[in-house]
């Protein structure tokens, strides 16, 4: 159950993540990141891996376009 809840959060996530790789989005990175971190948590508590590991690249995702744009473009 965590599992499907860790997923959900995740796709809530990349929701955020998805338009903040465009150019002069990318403070919905910042958004992002709390909401895949919660993700990445549950998915710890849950017996599966999966939600934890979207979680995790759905994290990547974001911080990488962050840097790339220097923590606010």
């Amino acid at each position: 159950m965590l599992n499907i809840v860790s997923i959900l959060i995740g796709l809530v996530a990349l929701l955020f993540a998805i338009p903040g790789v465009i150019p002069l989005l990318g403070w919905l990175n910042w958004a992002a990141l709390p909401i895949a971190a919660v993700g990445a948590l549950f998915g710890m508590l849950s017996s599966s891996d999966s939600g934890r590991n979207f979680n995790l690249i759905v994290l990547v995702i974001a911080i990488v376009r962050l840097a790339l744009g220097g923590g606010i473009l």
